[in-house]
């Protein structure tokens, strides 16, 4: 990403969002100049431009509390940036996991990182629709159609229910459980994608059932 493509303020300054990379929770928003902008991009690790005390930071300096690059984006205009990352600790200096709040002045519960599935879906979609990958495990569950896809569903679904079990009566533990539920997601979306019907029609599905 080169200052070409940028579209600096008055200021040599562009304000940069920051997003959690699984959860894509906004965490914070500061400000870039180029100088914060090339040191990010070259050490991986965040940095800013501190407009009042005029002077580059590296976000976690003091705290530990950094900010790791994961990807980094901009907006239509070129006039903001949208940095997502991995972040040591609580973002914001009250020791919160975000900067942002409810209007109300609650902290919002914590987003459980259901934005992987997205990742997850594309790479499940995309492996069925290349022939280059015709060796993988998706794509020779796929080729097998809903008796192969269906067959792994009621298996997996029968592997959770007990580790369920097990974890009440405290022979699994929480990892047994989360382990046996990716499983069962991941043939569940591998399911949908052969048969063509997108995630999204699905989650419209239980929107359409939650109450008004």
């Amino acid at each position: 990403m080169s200052d070409v493509r940028i579209t600096w303020d008055d200021r040599g300054l562009v304000p940069a969002i920051v997003q959690h990379h699984r959860t894509a929770e906004v965490l914070m928003m500061a400000w870039m100049d180029r100088e914060a902008l090339g040191l990010t991009l070259s050490s991986g690790q965040v940095h800013f431009w501190s407009r009042s005390r005029r002077k580059l930071w590296k976000k976690g300096e003091t705290s530990g509390n950094t900010l790791r690059l994961v990807e980094m984006g901009v907006d239509c205009d070129r006039d903001t940036l949208v940095v997502k990352v991995a972040p040591a600790g609580p973002v914001c200096h009250t020791g919160s996991r975000t900067c942002f709040e409810d209007l109300d002045g609650a902290e919002s519960p914590a987003p459980q990182g259901f934005a992987d599935l997205e990742v997850l879906w594309r790479t499940i979609a995309d492996r069925i629709s290349s022939a280059s990958t015709t060796g993988s495990y998706t794509v020779r569950l796929a080729e097998g159609g809903p008796p192969a896809t269906g067959r792994k569903l009621i298996e997996e679904a029968s592997e959770l229910a007990e580790a369920a079990l097990l974890h009440r009566s405290g022979r699994a533990d929480d990892r047994r459980v989360a382990e046996e539920a990716g499983d069962l997601i991941y043939h569940l979306l591998v399911l949908l994608a052969e048969r063509g019907v997108s995630a999204r029609e699905v989650l419209g599905e239980l929107a359409s059932r939650r109450a008004p």
